[in-house]
């Protein structure tokens, strides 16, 4: 499965409204996971089975927990079971798709 996922602190730990400290420490606990992930401006996403992908979901929120008094998630999931490697290979569909409708 892939699940996308934002986590982040409600309570920002410094006057600039700033969330980059927190959030990485979430990323943090995604790259010692040892899942393949990937993260862009707006969401991190990892590929693995169920209990896995959740768990580090999980300690991503507890890691935050740890420093504000409440954490926002938003998680979106592609459970397809019997695929992997989806992180690239729905990508890679995606550039052959357009390249057949452009022609380049």
């Amino acid at each position: 499965m892939l699940i996308a996922f934002s986590v982040a602190p409600t309570v920002a730990a410094d006057d600039t409204g700033s969330v980059s400290d927190a959030v990485a420490r979430a990323i943090r606990v995604v790259r010692e996971s040892g899942l393949p992930h990937r993260t862009d401006a707006m969401f991190t996403t990892i590929e693995g089975e169920w209990d896995e992908c959740m768990a580090v979901v999980k300690r991503c929120c507890d890691v935050l927990a740890e420093s504000s008094p409440r954490v926002g998630l938003v998680l979106k999931a592609d459970i397809r079971p019997g695929f992997t490697g989806e992180l690239d290979g729905k990508l890679d569909r995606l550039q052959d798709a357009i390249q057949r409708q452009t022609g380049d």
